[in-house]
């Protein structure tokens, strides 16, 4: 499955501003993830953005309308969340839900 390289890119970007610690892009998954010290952050799957957010806030983000469950393997991987393209176009938006992932990955410990 090919990824949107204009999200892609867009979020590239965004993530150079926020200046997250050793943050590496990788080609996985017929997709591309954004690691912060090695931990996955986001990525762009197909059209969608994904972003881990943990368990402890799953509940919570899946609850949005702008999102549903991550799923590739016919379960859901509690912890990350699609973000819909559709709710992707403001900069705002797309931005918060980096920094969410972000956040995550910066929680745990460097790897």
């Amino acid at each position: 499955m090919a990824y949107d390289e204009h999200l892609a890119e867009r979020i590239d970007a965004l993530l150079e501003k926020l200046n997250p610690p050793k943050l590496v892009d990788k080609k996985m998954f017929g997709g591309i993830g954004f690691l912060v010290q090695g931990n996955m952050a986001c990525g762009v799957l197909g059209q969608d953005l994904i972003v881990r957010v943990g368990k402890e806030s799953y509940a919570e983000m899946i609850a949005m309308p702008e999102t549903k469950p991550f799923n590739t393997t016919g379960r859901p991987m509690t912890g990350w969340v699609v973000v819909l393209d559709e709710f992707l176009q403001n900069e705002e938006t797309l931005i918060a839900w980096i920094r969410k992932g972000v956040d995550f990955a910066l929680s745990l410990p460097p790897k």
